[in-house]
Order: structure tokens, then C-alpha cells, then sequence
């Protein structure tokens, strides 16, 4: 990359907030975005230089980057930014993935990436403007139970109305549930890992930013036509047309089909009520409108109506919308055996209100289900009678995970993990690297995957779409399977440093992406975009290592090996095979 320059010279500039000291400061990083495209490969290199290893994740000396990437703003569905922080949860490396209007918020606004340190003494917000950050205060907006109110109050105290970004924490990020979320906009998140709690820690309830700017690129002419090739592209693809028609709920049913939907704490792998909780049926009955990421022609958010009655007064109602994904409905539906939609609805409606993720949420309440039948939880710790698809209790127990009234909330508010080494039931405690299970029970490949992608996450490698793609053939031995999946992270790790969605993965294949950083002035062939995978893979690697990431600690839960999968059981002996070539595979990858 020597010799090339960032033709916007914005995108180079990274925003550091003390805030601490409610200080600030910009230091110009061009050479950071040209040699690591923006996000994940930045933000890692910025958590390099300011975080300590040594940081407890909700300690003022945590460190939270946000980072977006060169094709921000530029190209279609260039529509995330990347979080990168200590997780609180895990204990190790923390990142996720959001859309809505932040990334172009974030360009808009004159940066490329924004580091935030310390912790303030008192509630506080960030609004940031024109390359100006205020400080205000968000004593008021501190212990209000609604985190929509929140942003409903952001939106008419700040400038910049339809421009702007507003992402803030709910009430279990300020009583750092350690997987609280940060909500964008509305029915966007950072969900995993516990960036909410990270926050709340802070004292930081919400940042707002903006701005309005024109982003010049080097070459228009080009720019235009590969452009409009994407957009087309795009648009027209059937993935793109099942996303925008039915969401991403579309998988519900495939997945119940084959047999790889968690179901009640993965004691089933299908579930009965799944047609009653599937993306048709909340199409037919529940949907409201769609809507999409800023610069996202796709519009895959899918919005449901409740409407209730008021108490007194007859034909009179409230309105009430509530997004809904396939993680929430399997996370809070098919594992709790929840098949009443509207209850459903109000289920996932008390988790965004309050700030929690979805996915460790209806995970936790579905191992304490379990845990409570079996007889290692009484009514004492629990307070209630937790029972499988009963929507309304599930709603009070996410209040009690918020407010902590025992000692068991207390520990259940740490995450699944740690509340069955206090209670017992670790054999179906369904976490990997202490993070909650994503809703895929497709094969060796999702259950291997979720253990050693860099963040547990199902979209590390999507070992859950390499299941499928191999039913009704012969399966991959253990250990191309990890070369499959390996092969997969790195590459994955230049889309989430642009920062695409993944939906668009087979839009924006190498040899698309090398021709979009063209007109941007940044000239990569194929073979060096993966040359550069292969480096932040390692980077980020390195990283978890410094953090304490221990291969010889990666043991997936008992029940997997319990439960049917389309492929049938899946043999421990398969999953130790290819553990131990993965672990030889980083030790080689290190010592290179």
C-alpha cells in the first residue's frame, strides 16, 4: 500500500473521548484504513495500542472502539460499524456488529473510527456534531425503565433529525447485566458480548452523532458504473428477495425441517409450534412494514404491530411495533417452546426494553427451565414457576435478570456459564467460550464453528450453512472441515473490515471487491485481499491470546452430543479430532 493515499482524508481520522477527564482529542490514522480497509482490522489495532490485558471489561481502564471502513457511505450494504471492546461476559475479546444509520452517521461526522475511554462519576451522553463532542448530562435519562423512551427524548433534544445516529443503553446495561446490549436507532443492536454493560460501567447511556459531508472518491466514472453493477446485483439476487420479503424468520422453517432448530434448551431439534412462529406466519398475521440500514436497498427489518385494548374504554387501542429476526424467535420461541406469537412479540418487546441480548437472554432462561425441572433451582431462587412456553413468567424472569432481587439473579445476570458452575447443569449450559448459543443445531460444522470463531459467533465461519451445504453427501473429514472453516473467518475478516453485511457475502466476492476499492484509489488483486484476511485473522488472534484465550480450555456442552442432528448424533470423537488439528492450526499460523 506504500505510495497510495486515502483519497478521503476523513475516513483516516480517529476521535479519542476521555471521558474521564470529558476530554477529546483527533489523531490522523490514514495509514491504519490504507493497510486494514477500516473496522475489524482497525479496531483491532487500535484495542492493540489502549487496552490493557491486564483491564477488568468493567473497569473505567476497558476500552471500547467503534469502527467503520472504507466502503462506508460509498457502496450498497456497506451499512455496519464494528464494536471492539473487553467483553464481560466472556472475559475476552468483545465484538459486534450493527446497522441502522451509525456507520454513515459515523462518516458523515468526519470520523473513521472513535475510541472511548474511562468512566465518567455521573450519568452522562455524548452528542457529537460537526467534529465538536459535548459532554451532557444523562442524570434524568439514568434508571428510566424504557430504553425506546430514551431514544424518544434523544431525538428532540439533538440536531441533525434523520441524519444522525442515536445508540444508548436500557436499564440492564446501567445494572451491567454482563450481556446487555446497545440499541441504534430502533430494532438495531449491538447484541452480543456485553458492550451495553461496558457502557453502563461508564457510566455512558447513550452517543449520538452526525453530520453532513460529501465523500469524494478518485475515479467517478468507474465509480458509477461497478456501482450500479452491485446494485443490480444486489436487488436482484433471490437471497436479497427472501430477506426483503420474509426476513431473516425465512430460515425458521428449513431449519425445523431438517431437524437443526433448538428447541427447548436442545432437548428437541425441531419444535411442533414452528409453522405458528415462522417468518410466513408473521408475514400473514404480524407484519407492520420494513424498513433498512442506512444505504441498504434491501430493507430485511421486519416490523410487527401489537395492538391491546384499552382496559375501559372499547374499540379504543394502543399501537405498539416490535422488530423480530430469526435469533430472537428462536432464542426467546422455540427454546422456551413459546408458539404464541403475540406472546412472543411481548417477550421479545420486555428484552429491547430493557437492553439484553436475545440470544444469551432466552438461552439463559432456557437452561434455568431445565435446571428448575431437574431440581437444582427451587421457587426460592427462581421466585417463579418457570415452565416451557409460558411467555408471561418468561417476562417477569426478565425483569428479575435486570433488577436482581437474589443472589441467583445476581449470578444468572453474569451469564449462563457462570450460573451453572454456582448450580450445577453445566452438561446443557449451551455456551462456547462463555457466550450463549446462536439458534443452529445444523451439524458438526455450526457446533465446531461456534467454539472457534474469534467471537463464538454463528457468523464467524457459518459452520451452520457449511452443515447444510453438505446434507445428502458425503461429510468433510475433521480436518478439512476446519480448513473450511478457517478458510471462511479469514476472508470474512476483509468483509467486516469494509464493514459489509454479510448478507451480501456472495455479491461482494474477491474479485467484486477488488474492483470497488478502485475507484476509492486502493489497489488490492484477489490474491492480496486474502493475503490481508489471513493477517487480521492473525492479529485478531493474537489478541484473543493476550486476553486469555486458551485452546486447551474450548469444550462444547455435553448436550450437543445428546440431541439428533441432521447428520444424526454427532460423535465426540469427530468433534476432539478436529479440535486438536484446529489447535495445531493456530500454533502453525503463530509461529509464521
Amino acid at each position: 500500500m506504500d505510495g497510495y493515499r486515502l483519497v478521503d482524508e476523513a475516513l483516516g481520522r480517529v476521535l479519542y473521548i476521555d471521558l474521564r477527564r470529558k476530554t477529546y482529542w483527533v489523531r490522523s490514522r490514514p495509514e491504519l484504513f490504507l493497510k486494514f480497509l477500516g473496522g475489524v482490522g482497525v479496531a483491532t489495532q487500535l484495542l492493540k495500542e489502549e487496552l490493557s490485558p491486564d483491564a477488568d471489561p468493567l473497569s473505567p481502564d476497558n476500552v471500547v472502539v467503534l469502527a467503520i471502513g472504507v466502503l462506508t457511505g460509498v457502496y450498497p450494504t456497506a451499512s455496519k460499524v464494528v464494536a471492539m471492546f473487553r467483553s464481560p461476559l466472556t472475559g475476552n475479546l468483545g465484538e459486534s456488529h450493527a446497522g441502522g444509520r451509525a456507520p454513515v452517521a459515523m462518516r458523515m461526522a468526519g470520523f473513521g473510527a472513535i475510541v472511548i475511554k474511562g468512566a465518567s462519576e455521573t450519568p452522562i451522553y455524548l452528542s457529537i456534531h460537526d467534529g465538536v463532542v459535548e459532554f451532557k448530562d444523562a442524570s434524568a435519562l439514568w434508571g428510566v425503565r424504557s430504553s425506546l423512551t430514551i431514544g424518544k427524548v434523544l431525538r428532540e433534544r439533538e440536531p441533525w433529525p434523520g441524519m444522525r445516529s442515536i445508540m444508548r443503553i436500557g436499564r440492564a446495561g446501567e445494572r451491567m447485566v454482563r450481556y446487555a446490549s446497545v440499541i441504534l436507532e430502533t430494532y438495531r443492536h449491538f447484541g452480543r458480548l456485553g458492550l451495553g454493560a461496558v457502557w453502563g460501567s461508564k457510566k455512558l447511556k447513550a452517543v449520538v452523532v452526525g453530520g453532513k459531508r460529501t465523500i469524494p472518491v478518485a475515479d467517478v466514472s468507474t465509480y458509477r458504473r461497478f456501482y450500479k453493477e452491485l446494485f443490480d446485483e444486489i436487488t436482484k439476487s433471490s437471497v436479497m428477495q427472501k430477506y426483503h420479503d420474509l426476513g431473516t424468520p425465512v430460515n425458521v422453517l428449513p431449519l425445523n425441517k431438517i431437524g437443526g432448530l433448538p428447541t427447548r434448551n436442545l432437548t428437541s431439534n425441531s419444535f411442533e409450534g414452528a409453522e405458528e412462529i415462522s417468518g410466513e406466519a408473521f408475514a400473514e398475521y404480524s407484519l407492520a412494514r420494513r424498513v433498512a440500514c442506512a444505504h441498504c436497498p434491501v430493507a430485511c427489518i421486519h416490523i410487527a404491530v401489537i395492538r391491546e385494548r384499552y382496559p375501559h374504554e372499547k374499540y379504543f387501542y394502543t399501537t405498539r411495533y416490535i422488530g423480530y429476526d430469526y435469533e430472537p424467535i428462536y432464542a426467546l420461541g422455540s427454546m422456551l417452546g413459546i408458539k404464541d406469537r403475540e406472546g412472543l412479540l411481548r417477550l421479545i418487546e420486555e428484552v429491547d426494553v430493557v437492553g439484553l441480548d436475545a440470544m444469551s437472554t432466552g438461552v439463559a432462561l432456557a437452561w434455568t427451565t431445565e435446571a428448575f425441572k431437574k431440581g437444582m433451582l427451587s421457587e426460592s431462587d427462581t421466585l417463579l414457576k418457570p415452565e416451557w412456553g409460558d411467555w408471561r413468567t418468561y417476562i417477569n424472569m426478565v425483569k428479575h435478570i435486570v433488577n436482581q432481587p437474589n443472589d441467583f439473579y445476581r449470578i444468572l445476570a453474569s451469564g449462563v456459564e457462570k450460573a451453572s458452575k454456582v448450580y450445577g447443569g453445566s452438561e446443557f449450559a449451551l455456551t462456547y467460550g462463555g457466550n450463549e448459543m446462536p439458534g443452529y443445531h445444523t451439524g458438526p460444522g455450526a457446533h465446531i464453528g461456534f467454539l472457534i470463531g474469534l467471537r463464538h459467533s454463528h457468523l464467524d465461519n457459518a459452520g451452520y450453512s457449511t452443515d447444510q451445504k453438505y446434507i445428502g453427501k458425503e461429510y468433510p473429514s475433521p480436518q478439512s472441515l476446519i480448513e473450511e472453516l478457517v478458510e471462511e473467518e479469514v476472508w470474512r475478516q476483509i468483509l467486516s473490515s469494509l464493514v459489509v453485511c454479510f448478507f451480501s457475502r456472495g455479491v461482494y466476492k474477491p474479485s467484486a471487491v477488488s474492483k470497488a476499492l478502485e475507484p476509492l484509489g486502493i489497489r488490492l488483486s484477489e490474491e492480496e485481499l486474502r493475503k490481508l484476511g489471513m493477517e487480521i485473522y492473525r492479529e485478531k488472534l493474537k489478541l484473543k491470546i493476550r486476553l486469555g484465550y486458551r485452546l486447551e480450555e474450548l469444550k462444547p456442552p455435553k448436550r450437543v452430543f445428546e440431541t439428533p442432528s441432521p447428520f444424526g448424533i454427532i460423535g465426540e470423537e469427530y468433534f476432539n479430532e478436529a479440535l486438536q488439528h484446529y489447535r495445531e492450526k493456530v500454533l502453525q499460523l503463530l509461529s509464521t
